[in-house]
């Protein structure tokens, strides 16, 4: 099994139009990721490679069930963007963006904790999610990942969560889902949210942690491991 993400979800990039949202949601679908839209509200009723794009995200859900998001948008829009998304009916959102204001990052985590919480939040600035074999969200390389299991990987640090994910491939050690939490001050996933969530996985036999400099986020989840 694999953690909240898998075949089934379907994925709006917000953002698709764009140089980098094009590649990667394009990259992604290669992947086996089922991409079923785009959002652009100047570009609604075109499409990339096939990929319809739509003007909000609430109709792209509308018109394709997308469950989950996928935002490449320049970090003065990202909180617009979330919120969007959460209006929209998505219930899996991925933030790739980097440089957020921590303001609107703290802003975001209040407000969707308040007012959307079933919506869960993966960054912002981070390099998203792979369940492999299943579904690629993010900037995570594929081939690096290999299905089955027994290992769920949750990281602060994108560079290491690639090293973690090649290494445990070139040992012939499966992944149920790597999770990228992102670096930031206030992330919208902790790692004790990873950690109960594989730990629900009964295919997840075992956890690699990946911290990064600075705040108290593992202290925490050791506390919640202990």
């Amino acid at each position: 099994m694999s953690i909240f993400v898998d075949s089934d979800t379907k994925v709006v990039y917000q953002g698709l139009t764009g140089s980098q949202g094009r590649y990667y949601g394009l990259l992604n679908r290669d992947y086996g990721t089922q991409v079923v839209a785009g959002t652009n509200p100047r570009k609604g009723g075109t499409d990339v490679d096939g990929i319809p794009v739509y003007a909000t995200v609430a109709e792209a859900v509308a018109e394709t069930g997308a469950t989950a998001s996928c935002i490449f948008i320049p970090a003065p829009g990202v909180h617009d963007a979330v919120m969007e998304a959460a209006r929209g009916g998505v219930e899996f959102i991925v933030a790739i963006t980097e440089g957020v204001p921590a303001h609107d990052e703290a802003d975001l985590y209040n407000r969707l904790r308040r007012d959307f919480p079933d919506v869960r939040l993966l960054g912002p600035n981070c390099p998203g999610i792979i369940s492999p074999g299943e579904c690629n969200i993010g900037i995570t390389a594929g081939h690096i990942a290999l299905p089955g299991g027994p290992v769920g990987i949750v990281s602060r640090s994108g560079t290491l969560t690639y090293q973690a994910l090649y290494e445990l491939k070139e040992k012939g050690i499966g992944c149920t889902t790597c999770v990228g939490i992102g670096g930031d001050p206030v992330p919208g996933t902790s790692f004790i949210d990873c950690l109960a969530a594989f730990e629900a996985d009964p295919e997840t036999k075992a956890v690699m942690m990946i911290g990064e400099i600075g705040g108290s986020a593992e202290e925490e989840a050791a506390e919640f491991i202990a």
